[in-house]
């Protein structure tokens, strides 16, 4: 596992509180949190609810990031862009194709397998325990302005100035040699 702290050279930004449902901050991701292409993987969302989100807080965008991947820029594997600031949840499964748990207005971008969903963890064997950021940014804006086909990455660069609040959860994987 890497030393890379994915947010050590963004802007400060305010603390928000995210859990879920289906995996606990620090634990390992279940076996449906993992690839299609892992025995016992789905490519299945967790399910996420936050609070506490700052005031201002106009919509937010949901990324779950893996900094340890051996790619020299990490793995994205999900990100969803203008959640409505009225919501605060999303369900298990809902980066799935049809994006149907999504709420309406809110939009997958392409993770790094260009596909516009969740797409789970599948570290190589034997390349050590990956860390996969869940992230709930709260923004200042009702739109971010990005087009569903950046990646996410741009929306990252396009956040960056509109961030108010990061609540972020925790997630392990590995998978033995």
């Amino acid at each position: 596992m890497s030393a890379n702290a994915p947010f050590a050279r963004l802007p400060e930004a305010a603390a928000f509180t995210v859990t879920s449902t289906t995996v606990t901050d620090g634990a390992a991701w279940p076996a449906e949190q993992f690839s299609a292409g892992v025995p016992g993987g789905k490519d299945r969302s967790p399910q996420l609810s936050w609070s506490g989100a700052p005031e201002g807080t106009k919509s937010y965008a949901v990324t779950v990031y893996d900094p340890d991947a051996p790619t020299g820029s990490g793995f994205w594997h999900w990100a969803v862009a203008d959640i409505p600031a009225t919501v605060t949840e999303l369900p298990e499964g809902a980066g799935d194709d049809t994006g149907s748990g999504l709420p309406g207005g809110a939009f997958p971008l392409p993770n790094d397998a260009r596909a516009a969903r969740y797409i789970g963890a599948a570290p190589p064997a034997g390349h050590g325990p990956h860390r996969y950021f869940v992230v709930v940014h709260a923004l200042d804006v009702e739109s971010i302005g990005v087009p569903a086909d950046a990646t996410p990455a741009v929306l990252g660069f396009t956040m960056a100035g509109h961030i108010l609040g990061r609540a972020v959860l925790t997630a392990t994987a590995e998978i033995p040699a």
